[in-house]
């Protein structure tokens, strides 16, 4: 909001309100002016103040009241920020996948981005496919018949992404080292392999799942239509440990 500081001596028969009836002119901003009277001059009010006059834009004026009525008015809400699970491109499809294995469909989403960027038709220099990078035997296994078809892609994923949290007791940290790197190489040392892109990848997905957990769910989205799954079971699976 922007006042025009110039004070104005003129007669007080411009004046709308008689100076005897105090009034608040409320503004954008949340703040309230005490006037004793006032004149609307084109795109302005002209507001008599305690010793002067001061000029506010109309457009900052949100109303008018009496002292006696005075109420603040509270900031408005902030817009809420859609969910990542409900506001990717392929929500229904993760849904549905989430439901039937029972695997939080914003760490299906986090691995997905992060993975893909939401490429159904992405290759990386190993050879890994689609949405949720596959490789090629680990898709067979999984019964996966077009690898870059998103139903098929996000199932196997998914179904893949729930043995490895069964693996390693859903510790989160485990489960995307051998989501990255393959779990024999999780075997083998222990603990996230020590090679910087498994470390980075690990770091990348738990900070993008942190981040989506705590976005308020979105009221409706649209997106690619997934065909129906099993009802989820009534008792939720345990969530993965973020360490």
């Amino acid at each position: 909001m922007r006042l025009r500081a110039a004070i104005f001596f003129a007669p007080l028969l411009l004046w709308a309100a008689p100076p005897s009836r105090a009034e608040y002119i409320v503004l954008r901003s949340g703040e309230r002016l005490h006037v004793t009277g006032y004149q609307l001059l084109g795109d302005k009010y002209r507001l008599q103040l305690q010793g002067g006059w001061v000029d506010v834009q109309t457009g900052d004026v949100v109303k008018i009241e009496p002292e006696e009525v005075f109420t603040p008015i509270p900031a408005p809400p902030a817009a809420p920020t859609a969910s990542a699970a409900n506001d990717s491109p392929y929500h229904e499809l993760v849904a549905a996948a989430a439901s039937r294995y029972g695997v939080d469909a914003e760490l299906i989403t986090s691995v997905m981005e992060v993975e893909s960027h939401f490429d159904p038709k992405a290759i990386s220099p190993k050879n890994a496919r689609g949405l949720m990078q596959l490789l090629p035997e680990t898709a067979t296994r999984l019964g996966v018949t077009n690898i870059f078809d998103p139903q098929q892609n996000i199932e196997a994923g998914t179904r893949y992404l729930k043995e490895l949290l069964q693996l390693y007791k859903n510790d989160l940290t485990l489960t995307l080292a051998a989501y990255n790197a393959g779990p024999d190489k999780v075997q083998k040392y222990g603990d996230v392999p020590p090679y910087r892109e498994t470390q980075s990848y690990v770091k990348q997905v738990k900070r993008k799942y942190q981040k989506n957990k705590s976005a308020p769910p979105a009221n409706s989205a649209t997106g690619p239509t997934a065909t129906a799954a099993p009802a989820a079971s009534p008792t939720p699976p345990p969530k993965p440990q973020i360490q």
